[in-house]
């Protein structure tokens, strides 16, 4: 199938302009707004896999940064930028892509950002929300409390999540997601950390495992309403 990746610029109301990417295959039957990690911007490798692999399976992605790694500050924006930013993405995909079904999310820090805003209040026309390696807790710190605006949320949830993952421990996770009940689903990707990526005596590759992640997100958009 083929794609094309555009280059573009989002513009959040009384924030600024950063950068933007959508990549478009022929045809796409769902767009994935995608949010980047705290400490690597929309043109990682990690994103570009993403982007390319989904665009294969006939989803589109769009792309963006957020203020501070489009400014190259260290420290991420407070969190009503970023909400800004992704509501900011939502719409410019909707205006980009109309008729096209609604996703959004990220990975890490993104993801999170984005289940914040929409907690506060529902993005427009988005159908379900799927992280990439949610960051439950700071490493070495279980917990649970950033997962407590979950429950305020009403459209379907997908989490993908390494079992090696050092911020999301699954026995703090798992309880999580069973309390959202039905409208979540966690998908646990065997020996895969923060970022997917596999030990060599796993049995197989990294690819491999990011090849798990893009089926299972593209299965679960599919059966969205």
């Amino acid at each position: 199938m083929t794609s094309k990746t555009t280059e573009l610029k989002l513009d959040i109301e009384r924030i600024g302009t950063v950068s933007a990417m959508l990549t478009r295959p022929d045809h796409a039957r769902a767009c994935y707004v995608l949010a980047h990690g705290a400490g690597a911007d929309m043109r990682h490798s990690f994103m570009g896999k993403v982007a390319a692999g989904l665009a294969e399976r006939g989803i589109a992605t769009f792309r963006f940064n957020f203020p501070y790694m489009e400014e190259k500050k260290g420290r991420p924006d407070q969190p009503a930028v970023a909400h800004a930013a992704i509501r900011a993405a939502v719409g410019e995909v909707a205006r980009l892509c109309p008729g096209v079904k609604l996703i959004a999310g990220g990975k890490s820090f993104g993801g999170r950002m984005t289940s914040q805003a929409q907690a506060k209040a529902p993005l427009p026309d988005v159908k379900g929300l799927a992280f990439l390696g949610f960051p439950l807790h700071a490493a070495k710190k279980p917990s649970s409390e950033r997962a407590e605006h979950l429950s305020d949320i009403a459209i379907p949830m997908l989490f993908l999540q390494g079992t090696r993952d050092a911020l999301a421990d699954l026995s703090y996770f798992k309880p999580v997601v069973e309390k959202l009940g039905p409208k979540a689903m966690l998908h646990q990707v065997e020996g895969g950390d923060h970022s997917f990526a596999v030990l060599k005596k796993s049995g197989r590759s990294s690819d491999e495992a990011l090849t798990e992640v893009l089926d299972t997100l593209a299965a679960w958009i599919d059966v969205l309403a």
